[in-house]
């Protein structure tokens, strides 16, 4: 009778140890199979990672920035954007690229002098990356694959590219650099989404 005992108490270890093996494992892949680019660890303008799930629960605007663009001035209003929306779970998170024209070519401390000092930048700022080609970082080669990011996939044309990201973590519009942050089309978005609770 022991014998038996000994080999179905060996059975459901091993099948409880497939089981948490297999939720682990689930957990990992979850996110890269769903619309979340906030699975993902950036650097911010001081070097330090950043896990971007911590911004889970804000509707975010993810745009990629430079500092001599003819789009530059679009600080200005994505700052009073911020300004205005922040108390009610908005942030932008701005992510520098040299990929258009060389037209970020600073260090990460002089963008973000610059950022401060021209347009009293306060949302945050990350670390310069790349958004296309082979150096591509992680987040932008998931924002711009249409197996990742369905509808809203593509190539990033320019600088100033905007995706808008709802409080679960999903992206729900884009918004091509044209397109400015004062814009009915951006506000409008941006406020649908911080109505929903």
């Amino acid at each position: 009778m022991s014998f038996f005992i000994r080999i179905l108490a060996l059975t459901a270890i091993a099948a409880l140890a497939a089981g948490g093996a297999g939720s682990a494992g689930a957990a990992q892949a979850g996110p890269a199979k769903q619309n979340y680019p906030l699975a993902y660890t950036m650097n911010d303008i001081e070097g330090k990672p950043v896990d971007l799930a911590g911004y889970r629960g804000r509707v975010i605007l993810l745009v990629n920035t430079a500092s001599k663009c003819g789009l530059t001035p679009q600080y200005a209003p994505l700052q009073a954007l911020y300004s205005k929306y922040k108390a009610r779970g908005f942030t932008i998170l701005a992510f520098p690229a040299n990929n258009f024209g060389k037209q970020e070519p600073g260090t990460d401390g002089q963008i973000k002098e610059f950022c401060s000092t021209n347009y009293s930048v306060t949302f945050p700022l990350f670390s310069k990356v790349s958004v296309k080609g082979d150096d591509i970082c992680q987040l932008y080669s998931y924002l711009t694959s249409e197996q990742t990011n369905p509808g809203f996939s593509g190539e990033i044309p320019w600088n100033f590219t905007k995706f808008l990201v709802n409080r679960e973590g999903k992206v729900v519009a884009r918004f091509e650099p044209k397109t400015t942050p004062e814009s009915d089309e951006v506000v409008g978005a941006i406020e649908r989404e911080l109505e929903k609770k």
